[in-house]
């Protein structure tokens, strides 16, 4: 089956994904969901380490994987090379995440591969750069939440270091990856040229320590934990009430004034302690006490529809199944429906951007790997009886 856009977008691009893990297929995940014709070229199943999220069945790769066709070519034979570099002349991007030395040594890195396809976009993704001292180590998620900074300002105070739920430096990476090659595909435009575009895990990273960076940079202040509570806007945190625990965030003096008056307490309006923004830092204890202390008089009901109507930005604290219940998350309609044939209906989470001409959708499951390697191949031009010589010599 040809290639089944899952948006108008970016139907007109094809994208060759030598990416494994999460970072690099998060990448081509965003643009397949855009509709580029992303093609994941995989090591045959004789060859492959352990280079898959859970297992090809398990929903992390159901969900990462969606909206791919997949390929399998053994890269140390020159069969497979030659193969690899005839898709790539079909090409408009590459993605790769191998070890610097690695791609150079195959033959595949930019450089080389530009001399195939000059119009061709060619991102690397890696743990901490594509030189330096750090460019050949190991690179993974939680390294990079350490070293980027992430995990000193993350968790309760004096409680040591703390990553959070979710492999961010690796979707970031990923994010960024695909926001880059958009960029070069705009430029190319222009110039007719492709060029080498790369990101790491660290960069991004310490790109999404944002507000956090700037604290250290313009103030030469080190930012340290601040648990549930946000470091530098106060009060805005995680509060309990009768029955459970909410979020409340106050920015700016006029709603730091509504939420006094809401909260049945317009006297912190003119209270030394807490009349200023600088005051309510030097007091956040107390004034955390204070606020917490009314709150636990009534329901978490009761105060998230109370500080809403008043202009206070409040929200409950939600598990995986509750998101999903929210009547907003189901009006966003963010889960999509997909068959897969080797699993059936699958429910995933769509692309959080809307587009009203082009939108996104998830138009094909997650392939098997090297599903689609002879229908590829026939496109790239290959015959039936080349084929089967390939597929006996282990080319595919």
């Amino acid at each position: 089956m040809p290639h089944i856009p899952a948006s108008k977008a970016l139907a007109r691009f094809r994208v060759v994904d030598m990416t494994q893990v999460r970072a690099g297929p998060t990448a081509a995940r965003q643009l397949a969901d855009w509709g580029a014709d992303v093609i994941q070229v995989q090591m045959p199943e004789h060859m492959r380490g352990d280079d898959t999220l859970g297992g090809q069945e398990g929903s992390d790769y159901q969900y990462t994987h969606r909206n791919k066709r997949s390929i399998t070519l053994n890269l140390k034979e020159p069969a497979g090379i030659d193969a690899l570099k005839k898709l790539v002349a079909t090409a408009d991007v590459l993605l790769e995440n191998f070890r610097p030395d690695v791609k150079t040594r195959l033959g595949i890195d930019y450089e080389a591969l530009s001399k195939v396809n000059p119009r061709l976009v060619y991102a690397s993704i890696s743990g901490f750069g594509q030189t330096g001292p750090y460019a050949t180590r190991p690179g993974f998620d939680q390294i990079a939440q350490g070293m980027g900074g992430l995990m000193s300002v993350t968790g309760l105070p004096g409680q040591g270091p703390l990553r959070v739920g979710l492999p961010i430096a690796d979707l970031c990476a990923g994010i960024f990856a695909a926001y880059g090659v958009t960029v070069a595909l705009l430029e190319r435009e222009v110039s007719g040229k492709g060029q080498w575009l790369h990101t790491s895990l660290l960069e991004a990273q310490i790109y999404m320590m944002d507000f956090q960076t700037s604290r250290w940079t313009l103030d030469h202040e080190i930012p340290g934990q601040a648990g549930n509570f946000h470091p530098t806007s106060i009060p805005t945190g995680v509060y309990r009430t009768k029955d459970g625990h909410i979020n409340i965030a106050v920015f700016g003096g006029k709603i730091w004034e509504r939420f006094a008056e809401a909260m049945g307490a317009p006297e912190w309006i003119a209270d030394e302690r807490s009349k200023t923004k600088a005051g309510r830092s030097v007091h956040r204890d107390w004034l955390n006490a204070e606020i917490e202390k009314r709150l636990m008089e009534n329901t978490s009901d009761y105060w998230i529809e109370k500080l809403n109507r008043e202009g206070v930005a409040c929200g409950r604290i939600n598990n995986l199944k509750e998101v999903f219940e929210e009547p907003q998350v189901r009006h966003l309609g963010m889960l999509k429906k997909v068959t897969s044939k080797h699993f059936g209906e699958q429910t995933l989470m769509g692309q959080p951007v809307t587009l009203a001409r082009t939108p996104s959708t998830i138009a094909r499951a997650a392939p098997k790997r090297g599903e689609h390697s002879e229908e590829v191949l026939e496109e790239l031009g290959y015959d039936a009886d080349a084929l089967k010589q390939m597929k006996a010599a282990g080319v595919f």
